[in-house]
């Protein structure tokens, strides 16, 4: 009984979170994010303005959301690559299913929201940030399987090639995004310049991004 309790509070905190976060969106979308405050946002969602900052302790995150599985991602797929995968390629994987399935953390967000972001210095800055973060994260993780004899800067320079490249391809989403045009053809032409980028990679870096040979 009480691990089913537990279960349904954490059920109704997701439920509650999700329903702060698609108020937000409603309204960052609606009206800009710098000129919607905490307070309306709590009104549309029925909570106490005090609830909103509890879930949402960053304004910026109540529009992105997905902030953590975004900062996360690079380094998840590098520590759940398969036996004898090397983390370039395990890379090369996981961007290329995040195109197939049209993945919000790979930058498919709808025109609406991406114009969100595009128009709000803040949020842009904070997008910023979490492409750094992510490639701060990567970097720990391409640590935790260098050679012993790779340099101590390998793991920081391949994740600044392989963060510098996701960053691209992000953009390149956000652009076509911009301009309109769907999910689809979207993930149709980035599929192949995604392989395009790859391969520059592969050829810079080798198939193991922190050998030093």
């Amino acid at each position: 009984m009480a691990t089913e309790s537990m279960g349904l509070r954490e059920s109704k905190k997701q439920e509650t979170r999700q329903l702060i976060s698609d108020h937000a969106t409603r309204l960052f979308i609606e009206r800009g994010f710098e000129q919607t405050t905490i307070a309306e946002i709590a009104t549309a969602a029925r909570v106490a303005k005090k609830t909103v900052t509890n879930y949402f302790p960053r304004k910026e995150d109540l529009a992105l959301d997905h902030h953590e599985a975004f900062t996360a991602s690079l380094a998840a797929a590098v520590a759940g690559r398969g036996s004898g995968e090397s983390a370039l390629a395990a890379l090369r994987r996981e961007f290329a299913a995040a195109v197939e399935q049209c993945n919000p953390v790979a930058g498919f967000a709808g025109p609406e929201f991406a114009r969100m972001i595009a128009e709000s210095p803040t949020l842009t800055a904070r997008l910023r940030e979490l492409h750094d973060q992510r490639e701060e994260a990567l970097a720990e993780a391409l640590a935790g399987i260098a050679p012993a004899d790779a340099p101590p800067i390998a793991p920081r320079a391949a994740a600044a090639l392989l963060g510098a490249a996701h960053r691209l391809l992000f953009q390149r989403i956000q652009e076509l995004t911009l301009a309109d045009e769907p999910n689809d053809l979207i993930a149709a032409a980035v599929a192949p310049e995604a392989t395009y980028v790859f391969d520059l990679l592969a050829a810079g870096l080798g198939d193991d991004p922190t050998d030093s040979d």
